[in-house]
């Protein structure tokens, strides 16, 4: 899993595995989900995250619960 954080556009992209064509079906204005083969779910979109996820733009955080991280 993967999650990115871009401040310029306030927008945040969880990714649970690549595809290499996915299908977008948006929930609201700001929330969108990406689709893969058999419907799995590939990624979760964020707009105007930092209202969303409670996020500071200039340090933005996330909290790890019984996961190990690997930086990239």
């Amino acid at each position: 899993m993967k999650i990115t954080y871009d401040s310029s556009v306030d927008a945040a992209y969880i990714e649970f595995k690549s595809a290499k064509e996915v299908t977008t079906i948006r929930l609201t204005e700001d929330v969108a989900i990406d689709l893969g083969a058999n419907e799995e779910v590939i990624g979760i979109e964020i707009l105007n995250a930092s209202k969303h996820l409670s996020l500071d733009k200039k340090e933005p955080y996330i909290i790890l619960e019984k996961l190990k991280a690997k930086v990239a």
